[in-house]
């Protein structure tokens, strides 16, 4: 039975109306799926026009969904690795954009989960509850690579200062928190930390300037910090994180994965209803429909099993991570092996997601034909979405982290990116 609470306490909430808490992976799975039409139902429009889903966004926030993994003893449903990733694949087959605005929330929240104290935890998720969405705040263009930081987390007094410019804020301009990545100061020298910043801090600046070719609706902002006070409740230290094994970078990228292969799934299903009711067959099929030309048949049999392959890579993926998951919660003595394999296993199912996603949206036009590339139909936005989010990071250095598992057992780092 779902409970209600009211809005949040901090942070900027979509809606003050009171918010469901879910309180089962059934609910949550039942809401996601009412959801589905919903995403789609605009989802080619606000590509097109760039048009920010805000109406979407607060559709799910007033769901309950955001709230689905916030811990029993906080009021949540604390649902595992295998539930977000099915509700973000479900999303995904309507709008990859849409899907990959929740990731970050998610994928904080359980570095929330387990680098909190009491305090954050409580003001965090009980925000999330209400309906909050956490942005991430990582990403910067400065420096020799992607995970060099200029912007610093230093102590001011009794508090932590935030000064810098994160880039590529992937659902900022609708959080509640950011979740800010930058180092800080320790007796060992700079550190990566994480300070969770509510979105409507005075110091906090966001603009909507993202302009990839696709993803074009994530509301991917650039965040401008400028004198931005943090209690040191909400900073978490971050590095800790990777020092003992833990599926947080497990499942940050089981969900990238989800993304891919919802998006996979959604393009085959468009390029089949459009090709059973749009494209001509060719002249030498001889037959009346596009949808009985045997080459194409054979085409779409070749796709589905490309998908269906993936879809089966990712729930293996996800039992790996609640594997490593029971395993880490019972204080088992040796969580190496799990965690590794849950790395290992999700990589995979990235790979093989990602390398589907690209191929099917792809073969939307060789299937459907010359009338798919209309540019009024906007069915290309499938294949520029895939391809934005697959770069997001290389499936070479999975490919390659995969074959150091596969041939010399080599566990993968432990750097939250595999």
């Amino acid at each position: 039975m779902s409970e209600t609470i009211a809005g949040p306490t901090s942070g900027t909430a979509p809606d003050t109306a009171p918010v469901p808490v879910l309180t089962s992976a059934a609910e949550a799975l039942r809401v996601a799926r009412t959801l589905v039409p919903l995403v789609a139902r605009e989802a080619s429009t606000r590509d097109r026009e760039r048009c920010l889903p805000h109406d979407v966004v607060r559709a799910i926030s007033r769901s309950g969904l955001l709230g689905v993994t916030v811990p029993r003893d906080l009021g949540g449903a604390a649902v595992g690795a295998a539930t977000v990733a099915e509700v973000l694949r479900l999303l995904g087959t309507a709008d990859l954009s849409l899907a990959q605005i929740l990731q970050p929330h998610f994928a904080f929240l359980n570095a929330l989960r387990l680098r909190g104290g009491p305090e954050a935890r409580r003001r965090v998720y009980s925000d999330v509850l209400a309906g909050a969405l956490v942005s991430n705040a990582q990403a910067e263009r400065s420096g020799r690579n992607a995970h060099t930081h200029a912007t610093r987390i230093e102590r001011d007094g009794r508090d932590f200062r935030i000064d810098g410019t994160k880039y590529y804020a992937t659902g900022s301009l609708f959080a509640g928190w950011l979740a800010v990545v930058a180092p800080a100061s320790t007796p060992d020298g700079p550190r990566p930390h994480l300070a969770f910043v509510p979105a409507d801090h005075p110091g906090v600046r966001i603009e909507d300037d993202w302009a990839g070719m696709g993803q074009r609706t994530t509301a991917s902002g650039t965040v401008h910090l400028a004198g931005v006070t943090v209690s040191p409740e909400l900073v978490l230290e971050q590095y800790r994180t990777f020092e003992e094994p833990t599926t947080y970078g497990a499942l940050a990228q089981l969900l990238h994965a989800a993304i891919d292969v919802g998006a996979a799934r959604g393009a085959l299903e468009e390029t089949s209803e459009f090709v059973r009711t749009k494209s001509r067959p060719w002249f030498e099929s001889g037959v009346d429909t596009a949808a009985e030309d045997p080459l194409l048949v054979q085409r779409f049999g070749e796709l589905e099993v490309q998908v269906r392959s993936a879809e089966a890579l990712l729930v293996t993926a996800a039992e790996r991570v609640e594997t490593a998951d029971a395993l880490l919660a019972e204080g088992a003595p040796d969580t190496e092996d799990a965690t590794a394999e849950a790395s290992i296993a999700v990589a995979a199912a990235k790979v093989v997601g990602g390398r589907t996603a690209v191929e099917v949206s792809s073969a939307l036009f060789e299937a459907a034909g010359t009338r798919a590339t209309a540019d009024d139909a906007n069915l290309h936005r499938h294949w520029r979405d895939a391809r934005t989010h697959t770069v997001h990071d290389p499936v070479r250095w999975k490919v390659q982290h995969i074959g150091a598992y596969s041939l010399n057992r080599r566990r993968p780092p432990r750097h939250g990116q595999i």
